[in-house]
């Protein structure tokens, strides 16, 4: 996951694992170990499985709009992209007209990106085709791999893998944009399809997708 954050005084590397022993003792990875935001949605959200066609579809969303930015931008205009997007229903999305991409590039709470917002119709519309063929949530977990990643630092954690691209590739084939194998692969991290959490973190092993 995308975030330059730096460990606070109080904190420490802990260099047998590459993890941030933070003021609480709980270790973490640099990135979740000083916002108290992403710290929070590394403690509640990242890694836990996500199902069901809305939420793969948001997340899907949000992950092509964190494409070159922090993922604590998107994190913190996540409640704008919500009212934004309609909680991101796929099918009041795909119904958007070129008068709601306007409505959408002038919402300063959002990212401004006028190819993204495409993209989120775009998908939105793809995410409605996929229903005849058993939905986007039993397609998005169908790409999931035999084995997660075990790292002990940031610098052994994959930023794709062959199952992201293969996924990526399909979700083309499917219409869908913005979906590179290493955004892909971001997806997969966040909604627990793989574990790359740091040996060392107090959250490695809690999805119970993986022992």
């Amino acid at each position: 996951m995308p975030a330059d954050q730096v460990p606070a005084d109080d904190e420490r590397a802990a260099p047998s694992t590459g993890a941030v022993i933070c003021a609480d003792g709980l270790a973490r990875p640099p990135w979740a170990a000083s916002d108290p935001l992403l710290r929070d949605y590394y403690d509640t959200e990242w890694g836990m499985p996500v199902r069901g066609e809305q939420a793969l579809y948001e997340r899907i969303s949000l992950e092509a709009f964190q494409a070159g930015l922090s993922w604590a931008t998107i994190l913190r205009k996540r409640p704008a992209f919500r009212k934004a997007f309609d909680d991101f229903d796929p099918e009041a999305v795909a119904a958007y007209t070129e008068a709601d991409v306007e409505r959408l590039l002038a919402d300063p709470g959002i990212v401004r990106n006028r190819l993204k917002v495409r993209a989120a119709v775009t998908n939105a519309r793809a995410t409605l085709a996929l229903r005849a063929e058993g939905g986007l949530d039993a397609f998005v977990w169908s790409f999931r791999p035999e084995t997660t990643p075990a790292p002990r630092t940031m610098t052994e954690v994959p930023t794709r893998s062959p199952e992201s691209a293969a996924l990526a590739k399909a979700l083309r084939r499917k219409g869908f944009a913005f979906v590179g194998p290493t955004t892909m692969f971001a997806l997969m991290e966040a909604i627990g399809m793989v574990d790359t959490h740091l040996v060392g973190s107090h959250r490695r092993g809690t999805s119970g997708v993986w022992t």
